[in-house]
């Protein structure tokens, strides 16, 4: 074969790199979302043998100091036999023992470790044995955290904000104009009271000056919400009736699947509230909902309400309305503010040694 044949066959061969690489994009895609999910699997799997065999130590370290008359030191001299033994693994640190003890303690169920605790990270449980007594209680937050992926920065502001008894309190009449199971989880995803203690507001603030603090801090306002509303806009413009009207905060959400209409009170609830809100879940279910999204459902948030009285005026309302109250943080007197400690006088004053922390 004369070179210049052998040019022309190796030419037929030769392509260029975009069509050697067709559906090369999406095969790397598709690799690294497999890659990184086998990551988190194997993640969690080591997550979960390490909290059930901090369990097990737990649940070993009880037994022989109850059967065997172990006292409280035997946790010293076991964590440095332990790191002796173990100098690369972190974890057997006295205070960690001490917490695999409390663990075990308050877990007596290896099961429920095994199938619910261990699916959160050791130091989340670590982080409920501290803040909360009540097992029921601990409870739920772990499993809060499973559903929504919570940090330990994150459950432990939902613990100090009395999550656990406020989900699922507002007053509403979803059991009633709301098929199940859309009824409950409507219900279970609204709170009383709401906590904006992110905000400072006078005494002589307005419903826009609330509005306009929760828009600005509109992350903070979204965590206290909860999981799954997507912010649609702040004074949302409604035309009715050829008359304007403007819905002071509108949210979609993604799980129920509807228009969530909030409306602000700086003061008391009142029955005309209701009514109002009435007429808006009706304009946004006529002007905005898709045939496939779930009826608008509404939320009043005010300063303060008789039960009895917001009970009263969901009675006969025929769109799904809930009323909550909400939490300020109060501007200090001006009077008061200069006989407060400066920042530089509280750390002053608060010097000393930091409290220890368990090894991470």
């Amino acid at each position: 074969m004369t070179k210049r044949k052998v040019k022309a066959a190796n030419a037929l061969v030769v392509t260029s790199p975009a069509e050697s690489l067709a559906g090369y994009d999406d095969f790397l895609r598709d690799l690294k979302s497999r890659i990184g999910q086998a990551q988190v699997r194997a993640a969690l799997a080591v997550n979960r043998e390490l909290v059930v065999l901090y369990w097990q130590m737990g649940r070993d370290i009880l037994v022989r100091q109850q059967q065997q008359g172990w006292g409280a030191k035997v946790i010293e001299r076991l964590a440095k036999d332990l790191q002796s033994a173990f100098p690369e693994m972190k974890g057997f640190s006295r205070r960690n023992l001490k917490y695999m003890r409390a663990f075990a303690d308050a877990y007596a169920d290896q099961q429920f470790v095994q199938q619910v605790a261990a699916q959160i990270p050791w130091f989340h449980n670590c982080t409920l044995i501290d803040k909360v007594k009540d097992s029921q209680e601990r409870e739920f937050y772990i499993r809060q955290t499973i559903e929504h992926g919570w940090s330990r920065n994150v459950l432990v502001l939902q613990i100090e904000s009395n999550l656990y008894h406020r989900q699922g309190k507002a007053t509403t009449n979803f059991e009633r104009v709301l098929p199940a199971p859309q009824s409950d989880l409507a219900q279970q995803l609204l709170k009383d009271p709401y906590n904006f203690d992110f905000l400072t507001l006078g005494a002589d603030a307005h419903e826009r000056d609330l509005e306009r603090g929760l828009t600005d801090n509109i992350r903070k306002f979204l965590l206290e919400l909860g999981t799954g509303f997507a912010f649609v806009g702040s004074q949302y413009h409604l035309e009715v009736g050829g008359n304007d009207f403007y819905i002071d905060l509108l949210f979609y959400h993604l799980r129920l699947r509807c228009y969530v209409v909030i409306d602000l009170k700086m003061g008391k609830f009142r029955p005309e509230d209701a009514g109002q809100m009435n007429f808006y879940l009706s304009a946004v279910d006529d002007l905005l909902r898709h045939p496939a999204d779930e009826p608008s459902i509404g939320l009043i948030l005010c300063k303060e309400k008789n039960r009895v009285v917001a009970e009263y005026a969901l009675r006969d309302t025929g769109k799904p309305v809930g009323i909550s109250e909400y939490q300020l943080t109060e501007m200090l007197p001006e009077e008061l503010k200069g006989s407060l400690p400066t920042i530089e006088e509280l750390e002053a004053e608060l010097s000393g040694k930091p409290m220890e922390t368990a090894e991470e």
